[in-house]
C-alpha cells in the first residue's frame, strides 16, 4: 500500500486537453460493416453446412442410438448434478441400436440416483442432455 493520493492516477487538466486535441485531429475510421448490413452468402452457407445446425436439442433426444454420430454421449442430473458419460458403441451394445437416447439416458441416471424421497412422483433424476 502506498501513501499516494488517488489523484495521481488521473491526468492533469493540461494532459486531458492535449488528449482531446489529439482525438479531434485523428480521423475516425469507419467501421468495416454497418450493424444492419446484409451478411455475405458464404457466411450463411458455412452456418447451414455445420452439422450442429441440422438438429436441435429436442431432436437429438428423440434419435435412436444408431443415428447418433457422436463418439461419447453425456447426460447430467438437474437435481443431484451427477454426470454420466457412455460411449455410443457401449450404449448400442447394452441397450440395442433401436433404443431412443432419451430412454437410455433416463435409465443410466435412474440406476444410480442419489436423491430419494420415497414418493414415486419425486424420485429419480431429471436429465439434462449435454453435448460433449
Amino acid at each position: 500500500m502506498t501513501d499516494r493520493p488517488a489523484s495521481w492516477r488521473m491526468p492533469t487538466p493540461k494532459q486531458m486537453e492535449k488528449l482531446a486535441a489529439e482525438a479531434v485531429r485523428r480521423p475516425s475510421r469507419p467501421s468495416t460493416a454497418a450493424p444492419n448490413a446484409p451478411l455475405p452468402a458464404g457466411y450463411w452457407e458455412s452456418v447451414l453446412k455445420d452439422p450442429r445446425a441440422g438438429t436441435t436439442e429436442s431432436q437429438m433426444r428423440q434419435r435412436r442410438l444408431s443415428e447418433i454420430q457422436r463418439h461419447v454421449l453425456r447426460v447430467s442430473c438437474r437435481r443431484c448434478e451427477r454426470i454420466v458419460e457412455i460411449q455410443t458403441a457401449d450404449a448400442v451394445r447394452l441397450y440395442g441400436a433401436n433404443a431412443v437416447w432419451k430412454d437410455v439416458a433416463q435409465r443410466l441416471l435412474d440406476n444410480t440416483c442419489q436423491q430419494r424421497t420415497g414418493r414415486h412422483e419425486e424420485d429419480g433424476c431429471w436429465p439434462a442432455f449435454e453435448s460433449p
